[in-house]
Order: structure tokens, then sequence, then C-alpha cells
């Protein structure tokens, strides 16, 4: 029995060897293009909507733009290159730290104080991370330029929005965007198919590659394309914004009084289906990290 289990264990190591390193897609899909840009923005008009599993009606009195993708690791890796040059952003002790104003403080029960100060946005030395830093300048790994950003924290994501102008949607902008007004459970519709959204076990090429928990996929993928014999469905949300369900995570801007806790919406491709229905929320703190998690941005309309 004992050298049973030792010959087990050394075919368990072997087959590790062989295995593609987590992250990794097949390079030949690494650099396909989706035909959608990261540099696109969709309006969502000012109205109601029906907000929640229980469909509560929403009013939304503005109009809003809306990145029509996630944040891309190319994107991000500019970002960083132009607020370390500014002094906006720095090195610490492993991380990219910017300045962040501190929540306000109530002292309630599990609450943690997030006072002023430097805070974490995106680690420097992280397998998970798509980014590389030389010392000097910020790169993203080949192949990997129009993936989402993953690995960047609440801070994270709020430098970058407020780095141009931007910010991060409420949970209210957010669902409305995703959704529209007619209640739909998804994006695109009532029902999801794995043709519709990367998500666990939803058959995507890169999933192939990787395993059951898969990889991201370009930003957009989800288009109506065919990609190495993998016929993807249309699937934007009613105002045209892709990956609003599975691939990422996406942090949203609320700071709720008396918890330090951040929320995110959308899924990502590490979980099922039904958690990337449009009402489905997720937290952490807001310095937490994940290769599961991104965000996007939104601007108010000026005319």
């Amino acid at each position: 029995m004992k050298r049973m289990i030792a010959l087990l264990a050394l075919l368990v190591l072997l087959l590790a060897g062989c295995a593609p390193a987590a992250g990794a897609p097949a390079a030949a899909l690494l650099t396909l293009d989706t035909g959608v840009s990261p540099e696109a923005w969709a309006r969502v008009p000012a109205g109601p909507f029906l907000m929640g599993q229980h469909e509560h009606e929403m009013l939304v009195d503005y109009d809003y733009e809306v990145m029509v993708t996630p944040v891309t690791n190319a994107q991000y890796a500019r970002y960083l290159n132009e607020a370390l040059a500014k002094g906006t952003v720095k090195i610490a002790d492993g991380w990219v730290v910017g300045h962040y104003d501190g929540d306000p403080f109530s002292n309630h029960r599990h609450e943690k104080e997030i006072a002023a100060g430097d805070w974490p946005q995106f680690p420097l030395a992280n397998e998970d991370a798509r980014l590389t830093f030389d010392g000097q300048a910020f790169a993203v790994r080949p192949g990997y330029e129009m993936h989402p950003v993953t690995m960047v924290t609440w801070f994270g994501a709020k430098g970058y929005s407020d780095f141009y102008g931007y910010r991060l949607p409420t949970e209210v902008e957010w669902e409305k965007a995703a959704r529209g007004t007619d209640g739909r459970a998804y994006p695109w519709g009532a029902e999801i198919a794995g043709h519709n959204a990367n998500y666990s076990g939803s058959g995507d090429p890169f999933e192939r590659n990787v395993g059951k928990l898969g990889n991201t996929t370009p930003v957009g993928f989800y288009n109506g394309k065919t990609y190495d014999g993998y016929a993807t469905v249309n699937s934007p949300s009613p105002y045209g914004l892709y990956d609003m369900a599975g691939n990422v995570w996406e942090w949203t801007a609320d700071v709720n009084p008396g918890a330090h806790y951040r929320f995110m919406r959308g899924g990502s491709r590490a979980d099922y289906g039904f958690d990337l229905r449009v009402w489905t929320r997720n937290n952490a703190e807001p310095h937490y990290a994940s290769p599961s998690v991104g965000f996007r941005c939104v601007r108010t309309v000026t005319k």
C-alpha cells in the first residue's frame, strides 16, 4: 500500500509538471482580436428600471456613460506608468500604493477603520498578475494586453478612475447598465448558456487549456464571432456593454455607513452560471486582490 501511495504521488507530480501553468491560455489565442474596443463608451439614459431579484423599481435621474468593456491590462499598465511618472503612486513593500482620503468611521461591530493614507493598488511580483515591472516601467505579459486587468484592489480601481477623471459605478448604476429596464436576469436575456459568457464550465478555448476554473477571455470575446472553432453568441447588455456577466467580478463605488467592505458585481470565470445573474453581489475588503476581480469606469455626461 505504501508503494502504491508513493507511485500515485509520483504520477501526480509528473502530471503537474506537464500541465499548463495556471492562467496560461493557448498561445494561438492570446492575441486574437475581438473587434470590441476597450476605449469605447456607451450611454445609459436616465429613467426607472427594475433592480434586484425581486424587481424593485429604482430611478436613475441622469444620463451617464459606461466603459463598453472592463479595463484591460494594457490600459492599466499605461495608468501605472503615467501615475508613477507624476508621483500619484509609488512603490512600497512590493506593491504599487496610492493615497486614499479614508472612509467615515463609526466604530460599528466588525467595522475596520480605513484611514487616510497610502493603500495598496497592485502587487509587483504576484504570479497571477499579468503586468511586469522592471524597476522603471510596467509592461503587459505578452498576449494579455486585451484581457481584463486582475489583481487590482478597490483602491487600485478607484485610483485609475480618479486619475483620468472617471469614477467607479455605484451598484445602482452598474445594475441598470447591465440589465436595462425589463428586469432580465442576464445582460442578454432570461437564460444563460456556455456561449454567452466566461464562467466555470462554459467550455471556451481558454478554459479547455487550463482546466475548469478557466482563464480570463479577451474583453468583448462573446460578440458572435467564432474563435478556434468556438462559436460565441453576441451577448451585450441592452446598452451595448460586454462582459457585464462573467470573466471578472467588477468593483463598485459604494462606501456604506458602518461597513468597510466593498461590493462587486457580475460574476467571474471561476463562478457558476447562476452566479452571473445581474443582481448577484460579492464583497471583500478594499485591499483585496484576486485573479477573478477587475473593474470598469463610468463618467458623467456633460452634453
